[in-house]
């Protein structure tokens, strides 16, 4: 009988998942979830026997057995805190870590408090509304670091426009005056816009201005200047 159940206990330990450990059927789940899409990052999630993961900018959640998927946000009601949020923004603060600040073109304020990264397309009308805003973000301390994102995708009059800017001498400049809809030269060079545009894929961006706090929120549209601050000063 004390074989027996040793035994047993031996075959548990090798058939169980530890602790932390993902199982075999959650990671089947993640990676037939979306065609093209794998899964990633996926950890125990805040229920007790689920895991989350992300794919493509959405948060899912698979319980251990791999039988039961949840699409939706997770609230914890004591904390009163989103929880799904929390992770997504998380997410989306590691992939911008990645991005070389030198290939972003920057607004800088004189007395910087803040600093917003802002997917933009120069066609954009809400995107030239912001740019005309720059000296109100100034003014109350944000910086604002422009990501290219070509709403109709690459390979488009737009993209190739913003290659220019951004291939220009002067990006700051080029981008201000192509974003006022005046003609600039025509540059080719090698530029960020196809990553950035894939950056903002990645991250959820779905249409422009497309403004990423330094929290991680992702934040569409424009959003005036004091707004915006007390967004920044909520963390």
């Amino acid at each position: 009988m004390t074989i027996r159940w040793f035994s047993l206990l031996l075959l548990l330990a090798f058939t169980l998942p530890c602790k932390g450990e993902v199982p075999l059927a959650v990671k089947r789940v993640f990676s037939q979830l979306v065609p093209g899409e794998i899964g990633k990052n996926i950890t125990e999630a805040p229920l007790p026997g689920w895991f989350q993961g992300q794919v493509g900018s959405r948060l899912f959640y698979v319980d251990s057995t791999g039988e039961f998927l949840l699409d939706g946000q997770v609230f914890n009601l004591k904390t009163r805190t989103n929880l799904t949020a929390i992770a997504l923004n998380s997410f989306r603060q590691e992939l911008l870590s990645g991005v070389d600040e030198a290939s972003m073109v920057l607004f800088k304020a004189p007395d910087e408090r803040y600093r917003v990264s802002v997917f933009t397309d120069v066609d954009c009308g809400y995107c030239r509304k912001l740019h005309n805003s720059m000296a109100d973000y100034h003014r109350l301390g944000i910086s604002v670091q422009y990501l290219a994102y070509p709403r109709a995708g690459m390979g488009t009059p737009t993209a190739r426009i913003m290659e220019s800017a951004w291939c220009a001498d002067d990006p700051v400049k080029a981008l201000t005056r192509a974003k006022q809809g005046k003609k600039i030269k025509q540059l080719e060079c090698t530029n960020p816009i196809i990553d950035h545009y894939r950056l903002g894929n990645a991250l959820g961006v779905k249409g422009t201005p497309a403004i990423l706090l330094e929290s991680g929120h992702l934040v569409p549209g424009f959003v005036e200047a004091p707004q915006l601050l007390q967004m920044l000063e909520q963390g």
